[in-house]
């Protein structure tokens, strides 16, 4: 490892410890499952052990770059007060997708009625910016209105995708049930921040973490932006490499679709499945 990995490390650790994100749940209110992350308790607060927040973290990142380079994306979920700021100021800079206001029912699961709702939102804001609702009367246009506000709020920042993501990062799992419960059915790694008060069974990748401060939530999504910024940088480099490939008039060599680890590596540390979901997610 080299000083400069090294120091990168340290920084983004005095960061996080700064941020307080090792202070926990009261103890009384603790979920048994996440005794492996805590480190101790004091004055009746659980205190997360900061080591396993950060290889969490690390191995969230690893993870996120490689699907991003594989040309998926990746859907943030954070609809508490003190992610959905973070989410919508950090999440559109490396152009993924995000959930902030309320997770809709089905919005995984039935990603088909989803795309009519956001077809109805271009519509509608078609209409607006053409003649501002002029022509319908007073009642209508009250309606159509409220329905535009209503499908923005929801859905605007999902209005690009296109397809299923390939990872979904969320905040507060006792919050986003719904939403772990429907990227679990359909086989989508989930990458949760959990508090001691959280079920880290409910996630592929846990990282053990306070996500009730904004300064905590801030850095971790920070990170994990960085993540998939590197990502797409992988993802247009092997773009460009494959018209090299074609502009010579060589055919590029197949790559097996198998999932390929290295011997020193455990499968489970590279790429997280879902317990009970074999088949993966279905493009839509």
């Amino acid at each position: 490892m080299s000083e400069t990995t090294q120091t990168d490390g340290k920084s983004l650790v005095k960061e996080l410890i700064d941020a307080g994100i090792h202070f926990g749940q009261r103890a009384s209110n603790w979920n048994p499952k996440m005794q492996p992350y805590i480190y101790g308790k004091r004055n009746g607060i659980h205190i997360i052990d900061i080591k396993e927040t950060v290889k969490g973290l690390l191995l969230a990142k690893k993870f996120l770059t490689r699907v991003v380079s594989e040309g998926k994306d990746v859907c943030f979920v954070g609809t508490k007060r003190q992610a959905k700021s973070v989410l919508d100021e950090q999440v559109p800079l490396v152009g993924m997708h995000r959930v902030t206001e309320r997770w809709l029912g089905g919005t995984l699961t039935n990603f088909r009625t989803i795309r009519q709702r956001l077809k109805r939102l271009e519509e509608l804001e078609r209409i607006a910016e053409e003649t501002n609702f002029q022509g319908y009367s007073k009642k209508m246009e009250s309606q159509l209105r409220r329905e535009l506000r209503k499908i923005f709020r929801n859905l605007d920042g999902i209005r690009n995708m296109d397809k299923l993501p390939g990872a979904l990062v969320v905040i507060d799992v006792r919050r986003e049930l719904t939403a772990i419960r429907e990227a679990r059915k359909l086989g989508i790694p989930t990458i949760c921040l959990i508090d001691t008060d959280g079920d880290p069974a409910l996630a592929d990748i846990p990282i053990p973490g306070n996500d009730d401060s904004m300064r905590s939530i801030e850095i971790v999504v920070r990170e994990l932006c960085k993540a998939c910024a590197e990502g797409k940088q992988a993802r247009m480099t092997r773009g460009d490499e494959s018209g090299d490939e074609e502009s010579t008039g060589e055919e590029p060599r197949r790559r097996s679709r198998r999932v390929q680890f290295r011997a020193d590596e455990p499968a489970s540390s590279d790429a997280p499945v879902a317990e009970g979901s074999a088949a993966p997610a279905a493009e839509s």
